[in-house]
């Protein structure tokens, strides 16, 4: 999906942070001022922030920092950049998109971005918020000859953005098993991996990244549970092209070593920002419920969880949830 040409043309002009009649937007546009006031309507709907003031007209409360590929590929330095890289309007789900492009062949590498999703996933089949042009949505296709080689990758994939965000300056980051990115309990991204079988036997990973780096309150309204974001964390709003491609350099090091390392050069790193280990916890599977308190992650990436029992058990991720009982 694209956004229509007088949406763009519209965040653009509203975006330079003064306020614009809907006389002059209707003239700049060469459209009616009641059509201004519909495409100013649906860009509400796509999670944008916009004040009216009668007499003064309309304003963009925060800029979108557009995705640009030129920008990009300059900040990714020594990384490889000869990978297929496409940045939408608007899309159903990075994930979606890119497993469809996966079954087309799509090389290993490739990268797709959106400045807005219409159905953006989280993990369990929640969804993810994704206003226009305020956060990073992220998907990244890797193929591996034996599905055994991904086990635990959530974790190291978790490890990457760990280390994206420190070299950005961003501390006092967590992790929260099996895929959260965390600032004390509040929720800062998070990762959804896809894997899709392959014919000769391997498979195809689409590795999800969700990042907040701005989230309006009107569309955070229906999250249900603490979150957070950068601007909150940091008081700035970091640039979004050089928060991709340091997002990006972290995962292609993890990945291009992930089939032949594992998970084992990441779980020091792991376990020293697990958010959680010896508090009291109740993990949900499907309509079980398992409480006790986290141990640890063993070496293979399973949750070790003492039950109320005194037996330890190990949990997988993918049919879990974790909801961390309050201090």
């Amino acid at each position: 999906m694209a956004l229509e040409a007088a949406h763009k043309t519209l965040i653009r002009l509203l975006g330079d942070g003064e306020f614009h009649s809907g006389t002059e937007l209707a003239e700049q546009l060469g459209i009616s001022r009641a059509a201004i006031w519909k495409h100013i309507r649906s860009l509400e709907r796509l999670g944008l922030e916009l004040t009216a003031i009668p007499g003064r007209g309309y304003r963009l409360l925060s800029p979108v920092d557009w995705l640009d590929e030129a920008r990009i590929r300059e900040a990714l330095g020594d990384c490889p950049t000869a990978f297929r890289l496409e940045i939408h309007d608007a899309l159903d789900s990075t994930n979606s998109h890119l497993l469809r492009a996966a079954r087309q062949g799509a090389e290993t590498g490739s990268v797709c971005l959106a400045e807005y999703q219409q159905a953006g996933r989280g993990r369990i089949g929640r969804d993810w918020v994704s206003p226009f042009g305020a956060n990073i949505y992220l998907s990244l296709l890797w193929r591996f000859e034996d599905p055994a080689q991904v086990g635990g990758l959530s974790l190291a994939v978790g490890v990457a953005l760990l280390r994206a965000l420190t070299a950005l300056g961003i501390s006092g980051l967590a992790l929260k098993w099996p895929n959260d990115i965390l600032v004390g309990r509040a929720k800062l991204g998070g990762i959804l991996l896809d894997v899709a079988g392959e014919a000769h036997g391997g498979c195809a990973v689409v590795v999800g990244i969700g990042l907040n780096r701005y989230l309006p309150a009107a569309a955070a309204a229906g999250i249900d549970q603490a979150w957070t974001d950068l601007t909150r964390i940091s008081g700035a709003s970091p640039p979004r092209n050089a928060l991709v491609a340091r997002v990006l350099i972290e995962l292609f090091r993890v990945l291009s070593a992930y089939a032949e390392t594992g998970l084992s050069p990441y779980l020091a790193e792991w376990r020293a920002a697990h958010a959680f280990a010896g508090q009291a916890a109740t993990l949900q599977l499907g309509e079980q419920c398992v409480a006790g308190t986290i141990v640890d992650i063993s070496d293979e990436g399973f949750l070790l969880l003492r039950d109320q029992t005194g037996e330890l058990r190990r949990f997988a991720s993918g049919d879990v949830r974790l909801r961390v009982s309050a201090p």
